[in-house]
């Protein structure tokens, strides 16, 4: 009697009655390792497809919106909240900063465990450096040294006022200057002061688990507004009823054209003698 074979790799025999067996293979190139912590997490599959997806990718690899749709079926809508729900528990973090001339830009660290340090890139078998040899230093010349430009102050006070709409988004003064610049540009766009504040504490996230001002530097980047190519139109005015110097009196009074004042008009029924 011939007996079945199966075609399952063979195991070592398991105490485990029912439930997932695994079949581990040692990995030495290609893998990723992914927290517990990450790959348990409760609630959208997608949340945690999008983490582990972004962890594989080489550093410089783009994470957009557009980017993650062009590589997963769902739509736009499901890969956002993928990226905000992983923003507010703090596996990503955007930072908003100076790049040359000025120009604002957003960088985006994707962290294995949340709270962790970033460690500096490791490389194999390194190249011997070769030092330079010292050279003399040139002599002190009177040219100034910049200075860093100041925050503006209309932006750092609407910074420090945040936390009397919201008791949770209490930055510190680094914080504030780091942000400042970017709060200045919304201001330069022609946005009030109080629309900056409502955009900025309306609808957070029920639990803050990172500092807030990530939170914020996120908002202020994505949620930008263009910039003000034209002066807002003036509001409609009523036209000016120029002065006139009365005929009878010299008073001056409100008419579109020469003559006498109210006073000075008699009606025609007044200028007939009595009978």
């Amino acid at each position: 009697m011939t007996s079945a074979h199966s075609n399952a790799p063979s195991s070592a025999p398991s105490r485990v009655s029912g439930g997932v067996i695994h079949i581990r293979t040692r990995q030495t190139s290609h893998f990723t390792v992914l927290a517990n912590r990450l790959a348990q997490r409760a609630g959208s599959a997608v949340t945690v497809g999008v983490a582990a997806y972004i962890l594989s990718l080489p550093d410089g690899a783009p994470i957009t919106i557009d980017a993650l749709c062009t590589h997963f079926a769902e739509g736009k809508k499901a890969i956002a909240e993928a990226l905000r729900e992983l923003e507010d528990e703090g596996w990503l973090e955007r930072r908003v900063e100076r790049g040359p001339r000025g120009r604002i830009i957003t960088r985006t660290f994707a962290y294995d465990l949340p709270g962790s340090s970033p460690e500096p890139a490791r490389e194999a078998d390194p190249a011997p450096v070769h030092e330079p040899e010292p050279q003399p230093e040139p002599p002190p010349t009177s040219a100034p040294v910049p200075r860093a430009t100041a925050p503006d102050p209309q932006a750092t006070d609407l910074l420090a006022r945040l936390h009397h709409r919201d008791r949770r988004l209490l930055l510190s003064e680094r914080e504030i200057a780091a942000l400042a610049p970017a709060v200045a540009d919304w201001l330069d766009r022609g946005v009030s002061p109080q629309e900056v504040t409502a955009t900025l504490t309306t609808r957070l996230p029920a639990r803050i688990n990172r500092r807030p001002a990530r939170l914020l530097a996120h908002r202020l980047v994505t949620l930008r507004p263009p910039a003000c190519t034209s002066p807002p139109p003036e509001p409609d005015r009523p036209p000016v009823v120029p002065l006139q110097n009365c005929d009878g009196c010299e008073r001056a009074f409100r008419a579109d054209r020469a003559g006498r004042c109210r006073d000075c008009r008699v009606p025609p029924s007044a200028a007939r003698p009595a009978a």
